[in-house]
């Protein structure tokens, strides 16, 4: 078999980080009116459209959640952002901002239903009717408490990835997924290359046996080093690693889990299997400033078959860099996933132009657009539509992979899933942003950061 760089594209350029959301551009403005002036007729019509308005909520207003609420807004039908909830004033604001300015009458967001701090998401879902939305975006330490609340208040729900940070986290995800089903409630995940045309017809033909029976995949995300913002003096412990919250395990569970998702969720699409098994390893080499990323992971999972997914991630300067997945056929093989918007496949093991078998003919697709249209669409027409389980499985994956780059050890799925490590069991507890940080720096100003053969995952 091929060394695996040989599937690469001569011509591929390593992708890095921009800094920018990777949401699309807002739509233009639709405005719903009605007037009280208006004689009984029109007054029954107006009705008629307030009861055809999907009222949204958006809890966590970064950009991942300001772009969610933009695709929201964006879909067929009338719908309305009425509430806003987060842990900063100054990013509600923006957002609200932002989005108003794109969206007119479609965001009615007054200052009676903008809330802050950590109970605003409730507050939030409270200003919602039953079968209305909310969209969740937060760090996804905070998912599953807010997955909850909103299936107990009758809400169809988009979650952002990622779902949870840990295997108790996973649970709760997991059952809350199941009382939203018997509830007929809509849950729609944040693994957006899913609803991706171009990759769904690849890897349709992968499954219809395309490049033969597949034999390995393995999954990158190879770029610069994740940003940092140094704590400023007057801002708390908490408020700190809440707006870094990508390079705290507590609040994202590792760049493996974090950044890595969709291309262990596409590889494991394509296998149509979840591992059973994974070992690996990682460390911090030359990442200096104060958090908890490891700056490299290198982890190799087991499919029940046994063959093989290997994952590398790593966020370091000046080093090689390639975002996407590679597989490897019996007869060909493939260069698609998160990362390469142009999937392909091969009749060989190395990605020549002249041994293409396979490119996306068809029309131009905006897989962020896709999910949240595909949601909505299901909900105005009341048909089933949860993707909780999946979304969870796949995020059970990149903590697995966690759990074995950061012991060393080999780790079942199994064990994975009935682990009981809370990585912050005092999240649900948060206040107030002096609150206590479930880690707190020592007096170095150092974290704690997992060391292989020594750190405890189980």
């Amino acid at each position: 078999m091929a060394h695996p760089h040989s599937a690469f594209p001569t011509n591929h350029k390593p992708i890095g980080i921009s800094g920018k959301s990777t949401r699309r551009h807002f739509l233009q403005t639709c405005a719903v009116a009605g007037s009280a002036l208006a004689g009984a007729a029109i007054a029954r019509m107006a009705h008629a459209a307030e009861d055809n308005t999907i009222q949204v909520a958006l809890v966590g207003c970064g950009g991942r959640g300001t772009g969610a609420a933009a695709n929201a807004l964006s879909t067929p039908g009338p719908t309305r952002l009425v509430a806003m909830a987060d842990v900063f004033a100054n990013r509600l604001e923006g957002s609200l901002a932002q989005l108003s300015k794109q969206f007119g009458e479609k965001v009615q967001v007054p200052p009676d239903c903008q809330f802050v701090g950590f109970d605003a998401y409730r507050k939030a879902m409270d200003v919602l009717r039953p079968g209305d939305v909310v969209l969740l975006a937060t760090p996804p330490a905070f998912r599953p408490l807010h997955l909850e609340y909103a299936v107990s208040r009758g809400l169809n729900v988009f979650m952002e990835k990622s779902f949870a940070v840990d295997a108790p986290g996973v649970r709760r995800v997991l059952k809350a997924g199941k009382e939203a089903e018997a509830k007929n409630l809509k849950i729609a995940g944040g693994l957006m290359s899913r609803h991706y045309l171009p990759l769904e017809q690849a890897i349709d033909r992968i499954h219809n046996g395309a490049i033969g029976k597949v034999i390995t995949c393995w999954a990158y995300r190879m770029h610069g080093p994740v940003g940092f913002a140094p704590k400023s003096p007057d801002m708390s412990e908490l408020a700190h690693q809440i707006r870094n919250y990508s390079c705290f395990t507590w609040l994202n569970g590792s760049f493996m889990l974090d950044w890595l998702i969709h291309n262990l969720d596409v590889c494991c699409w394509v296998k149509n299997a979840w591992p059973a098994a994974a070992q690996g390893q990682g460390g911090r080499q030359v990442r200096d400033v104060p958090d908890q990323l490891f700056d490299h992971y290198a982890v190799e999972f087991i499919f029940p078959d046994g063959t093989k997914l290997f994952a590398q991630g790593r966020h370091q300067a000046n080093t090689w860099g390639f975002f996407g997945c590679v597989i490897h056929g019996s007869s060909g093989s493939a260069v698609l996933g998160e990362g390469i918007p142009e999937p392909r496949l091969y009749r060989e093991h190395q990605a020549r132009p002249e041994a293409l078998l396979w490119e996306y003919q068809g029309p131009p697709c905006n897989q962020y657009q896709r999910e949240m249209d595909l949601l909505f669409e299901a909900i105005r027409q009341d048909r089933p539509y949860n993707e909780t389980e999946r979304c969870a499985y796949a995020c059970l994956v990149g903590i697995l992979g966690r759990m074995a780059a950061e012991s060393g050890k080999m780790i079942t799925w199994e064990e994975a899933m009935a682990s009981e490590l809370q990585l912050a069991p005092n999240v649900d507890n948060l206040s107030s942003l002096d609150d206590p940080a479930p880690v707190m720096p020592d007096a170095n100003g150092n974290y704690p950061v997992a060391k292989p053969g020594m750190t405890q995952v189980l």
